[in-house]
């Protein structure tokens, strides 16, 4: 199996790559930083320096990975911003910092991911049910939830133009004990990944666009 993961370098994705690279799969991750990079290289992956939020860095990532042919690519790569609890409007440098991130990130990456593409792959992006408006019934972090719900526009629109190609899915982490999760989640990083990857697997075109939870529960958009 070839697998691509973008924004790899702690958390959940550096997990999506030491749980590939132990299943003995051939892994290309990205991460920004001198350190994350060598995190990577020494579980065994072709590391890739990429910053989402930079359009030049962003720009390079397209021929560095040019006829890879993956057979599944995530896209982790996020922050999560300002922790409000109420209607408190963000600052612009906060507002661009997530969205650049969370949703230009995407915007940018996916179209030269989608080129890379194997027949039949599995494209996924890491979203939040914080996202979901239709099961939505807190309003705190919004500017996050706005990112997540942006996003999740993005995946839908990924899946109506590569319907055929690649099957497209949103998926929600679980509230995950990572640096963004915090000490009190509920649900360790290496059981997230070991559910999202079960649910990559069993994936069918059926379910292209879709929102799942980590264990393939359907969310409400």
């Amino acid at each position: 199996m070839n697998v691509l993961i973008i924004g790899a370098s702690r958390g959940i994705g550096l997990e999506f790559v030491r749980q590939y690279r132990a299943d003995k799969a051939q892994v290309t991750a990205t991460a920004r930083s001198d350190e994350g990079l060598q995190a990577l290289r020494e579980l065994g992956s072709t590391a890739l320096q990429l910053d989402v939020a930079s359009t030049e860095s962003a720009s390079r990532l397209g021929w560095q990975i040019e006829g890879a042919a993956f057979d599944v690519a995530i896209v982790v790569a996020g922050v999560y911003g300002p922790r409000t609890h109420g209607l408190q409007p963000p600052t612009e440098a906060d507002f661009d910092a997530v969205m650049h991130t969370n949703v230009l990130g995407p915007m940018r990456v996916i179209p030269q991911i989608a080129d890379a593409l194997a027949p039949n792959a599995k494209l996924a992006v890491l979203s939040s049910r914080m996202g979901s408006i239709g099961s939505r019934s807190s309003a705190s972090g919004w500017l996050y939830r706005a990112s997540k719900a942006a996003v999740n526009s993005v995946l839908k629109d990924a899946s109506i133009v590569l319907q055929g190609k690649a099957t497209c899915v949103s998926f929600h982490p679980g509230w995950v004990r990572t640096d963004m999760g915090g000490a009190g989640a509920d649900l360790e990083v290496d059981a997230s990944v070991r559910h999202m990857r079960r649910v990559l697997a069993g994936l069918t075109p059926a379910d292209n666009g879709r929102f799942f939870d980590h264990d393939g529960t359907p969310i409400a958009w």
